[in-house]
């Protein structure tokens, strides 16, 4: 079962750490490997960093 307190403060926390990411993008995000695609556009990453990131910041979570 979801939890919809835990998935919108993932949501904040994402906008607080990766700023280049607007709101309605982190709105539109439906997996973590959506947000693995957008920090590798926007920051230029490869996609083995931006995962490495992704995974260290949702430590098992699930959008």
């Amino acid at each position: 079962m979801a939890d919809a307190n835990k998935t919108s403060g993932m949501r904040s926390e994402i906008a607080n750490k990766w700023s280049k990411i607007s709101a309605q993008e982190v709105s539109a995000l439906k997996t973590t490997d959506d947000l693995v695609s957008q920090v590798q556009s926007k920051y230029q990453l490869d996609k083995a960093q931006a995962q490495k990131d992704v995974d260290a910041f949702a430590n098992g979570r699930q959008l």
